[in-house]
């Protein structure tokens, strides 16, 4: 189950339709649905959980919580629009695009991707692109 939560002023658009786009993805992945949060919040919010759980004193898109087991995704994943709607004006995006970018990196990181190096983050964009074309 893919649940929307908001710790900010801001409500996704066609959540639905997202929904059924997130499992899809992870059907096509290999994987099964467990119980999935997305927690849309501002950067004040995550980058307490940043220095809190990371000990990262930065700014970031996104954090996600990996709780999967197997093939079966759980997790927490937070994303700041403050972030996003810097990154879209930033990378001349649609704020739409971004956002729906970063929702689908999350459940990447539980299908197994990485994008520590150079090449996995490359293989991590591709991936990206394809769901995003998809979409």
């Amino acid at each position: 189950m893919i649940s929307f939560n908001y710790e900010t002023n801001f409500e996704l658009e066609g959540a639905k339709e997202i929904s059924s786009w997130i499992s899809d993805t992870i059907v096509e992945e290999n994987c099964k649905e467990g119980e999935i949060n997305y927690i849309f919040c501002s950067d004040e919010y995550l980058h307490k959980i940043n220095l809190e759980f990371l000990n990262h004193d930065t700014l970031t898109d996104i954090i996600s919580f990996d709780y999967s087991v197997g093939k079966e995704l759980h997790g927490d994943i937070y994303i700041s629009i403050d972030r996003v709607r810097e990154n879209a004006s930033e990378f001349k995006r649609p704020f739409q695009e971004e956002i729906a970018r970063v929702i689908i990196h999350g459940i990447l990181h539980y299908c197994g991707y990485k994008d520590k190096s150079l090449d996995e983050a490359r293989q991590m964009r591709s991936k990206e692109d394809y769901y995003l074309s998809r979409r």
